[in-house]
């Protein structure tokens, strides 16, 4: 096998959670350049169609579900409609996510806690869930978690969402292992900082920004399109004996600070 036909997609059916922007469209665009089919999947059709425009120019077909992947009713439809329109799903991509507060964690409400628990790990579950029974009909599948650095080291006022992401790193290895005799590969994605609209609060905060630097070695945020490539390798053949790990991409953050 080459390495140009180990990340081939063609025939594959993508499902991509958050899809409309930021590091869910950086992917989106990765696969389809691949050879996927791609559903974009988020709350507001309007950036959903945005999105579908830019990621056809390469050629690729594409589906729009608007979806808020923490209600059951949301996530059924876009399993659906999925079915429906290309008969198949093959990969799954859990990339939606919130966060609508940021403070210290006992400042917090009941209502943040299950805001982001419903969405960040509840959602993530419901969509794979979703999705199974394609997989297992075909005979196998990939389901890619996007985690993030903030499972692992704990960010300033952010608790519970990083606590949320430590629990998608413990989902991903719940699911690899239960699902590995159906042939279905599960692994995270736990990206450092990324410069999106998601995270505009950091990095448009001259003060934090600059914190956040001194503890890369890299010495600056990531790019969206810098998640796609780890994505594809998830998704694709190459990734067929990799099950529940979780690949950090932070540049080095994880490391600690240069010294």
């Amino acid at each position: 096998m080459t390495a140009s036909t180990q990340f081939d997609l063609t025939g594959k059916v993508a499902v991509i959670t958050g899809g409309s922007r930021g590091i869910g469209k950086s992917i989106a665009h990765c696969f389809a350049d691949a050879g996927a089919s791609i559903v974009i999947a988020s709350r507001k059709q309007e950036g959903l169609d945005k999105g579908a425009k830019e990621i056809e120019k390469s050629g690729a077909s594409v589906l729009t579900v608007a979806t808020h992947t923490g209600n059951d009713e949301a996530v059924q439809m876009l399993a659906s409609k999925t079915m429906d329109t290309f008969g198949a799903i093959d990969i799954v991509v859990n990339n939606a996510a919130t966060n609508p507060y940021f403070g210290p964690l006992f400042g917090s409400d009941e209502s943040h806690w299950d805001k982001i628990w419903q969405v960040n790990v509840k959602g993530y579950y419901k969509v794979a869930n979703a999705c199974l029974k394609s997989m297992r009909d075909r005979g196998g599948g990939k389901i890619i978690n996007v985690a993030s650095i903030l499972g692992k080291i704990p960010g300033s006022g952010m608790g519970i969402y990083s606590i949320s992401k430590a629990a998608v790193i413990m989902l991903t290895k719940v699911m690899a292992q239960e699902l590995a005799q159906d042939n279905i590969q599960v692994n995270a994605i736990a990206p450092g900082f990324v410069k999106t609209d998601f995270s505009r609060a950091l990095w448009q905060n001259e003060r934090l920004h600059g914190a956040i630097i001194r503890q890369i070695p890299k010495g600056r945020m990531a790019d969206p399109d810098e998640i796609g490539g780890i994505a594809l390798y998830l998704a694709s053949s190459a990734s067929d004996y990799t099950t529940g790990e979780t690949i950090f991409v932070d540049g080095g953050q994880s490391l600690g600070p240069s010294i």
